[in-house]
């Protein structure tokens, strides 16, 4: 958790010249948006064989269950009923998965360079939770966030997270889960003209950071995850129904997991009542199993980047 994702390069020969900013594309984590269904989503999601954290409380207004992993994490954000009308801004996407973050230790550097680009919303936010400890304990994880521009997003966000606090977050009682799972190693969006849905990651990441698959999608590699864009039908031939595009825009649709152990996915599905497909070293639940984003889960050497 100590590696740094942007790198500042100054030209020694032109002291006043412009600082250049180059990121790296890295996973931090995932956002499904529950909205106000934040009870069965963390009953759903154990029963898929997740372990979550206690439940947190934004300074903000919004709440949240994590699933930690090795190096990223999915986080479930709804809100509780007295919150209902708070931060409206996150509810108006739609239900599943909706928040694609990526890892940044300078906020500030990252939303210079989105201008530089002219990709930038916001400037940088910063918010607090407070987080329940085994000792007894509830230190504040804090946070700084700096997103995409909106309308460069549809259905959903993209944006940057500096943990300041990144002890309160990867914590190794929370990194253990009853399906073995050990990271997200694919985060798959959907649209008719994926190579155009990419475009804004190679402006924002450089062009060479997004390749083709081969296949007619594209791909980042992204840490120890790949974020993928692929089209509808391809998605429902790899993970059967998928959410459909709103507005005809792209849609992020799947979550792929990489486990320690297939049997470890197996038995937590079959203790949870989850229907699951099996077949060639890949288990698939459905969209409708887990609040309308789509599952895989495969050994963690197929994903390998």
């Amino acid at each position: 958790m100590t590696e740094f994702f942007i790198n500042e390069l100054a030209t020694p020969e032109h002291a006043t010249a412009a600082v250049e900013t180059r990121i790296t594309p890295h996973l931090d984590h995932a956002v499904v948006n529950v909205a106000g269904r934040l009870n069965h989503a963390e009953q759903q999601f154990r029963r898929l064989g997740f372990q979550l954290t206690p439940r947190g409380h934004h300074s903000l207004g919004s709440s949240n269950h994590l699933a930690i992993f090795g190096e990223n994490y999915l986080e479930l954000l709804g809100y509780e009923a007295a919150n209902e009308h708070t931060r409206k801004d996150l509810w108006q996407a739609p239900l599943g998965l909706t928040g694609l973050v990526w890892k940044t230790q300078n906020a500030d550097a990252v939303f210079s360079h989105l201008q530089q680009q002219n990709i930038a919303g916001s400037p940088p936010a910063e918010f607090f939770r407070p987080v329940q400890l085994n000792d007894g304990s509830e230190p504040n994880a804090r946070f700084r966030t700096v997103p995409l521009a909106a309308d460069r997003v549809p259905n959903g966000r993209s944006f940057f997270c500096q943990h300041v606090t990144p002890e309160l977050v990867w914590r190794t009682e929370w990194q253990r889960h009853p399906n073995g799972v050990t990271d997200i190693s694919g985060f798959v969006i959907t649209a008719s003209d994926p190579q155009q849905a990419a475009q804004v990651y190679g402006e924002l990441f450089g062009k060479p950071a997004v390749v083709s698959d081969g296949q007619g999608g594209w791909k980042i590699h992204a840490g120890r995850a790949t974020v993928r864009f692929i089209t509808p039908d391809r998605a429902s031939a790899e993970f059967g129904k998928v959410p459909e595009d709103e507005n005809g825009h792209a849609r992020m649709v799947a979550l792929e997991f990489a486990t320690g152990s297939l049997e470890q996915v197996r038995n937590s599905l079959k203790v949870g009542e989850i229907s699951f497909t099996d077949a060639d070293g890949r288990i698939v639940v459905r969209a409708e199993e887990a609040l309308g984003v789509a599952l895989t889960f495969g050994l963690r050497t197929e994903y390998a980047v």
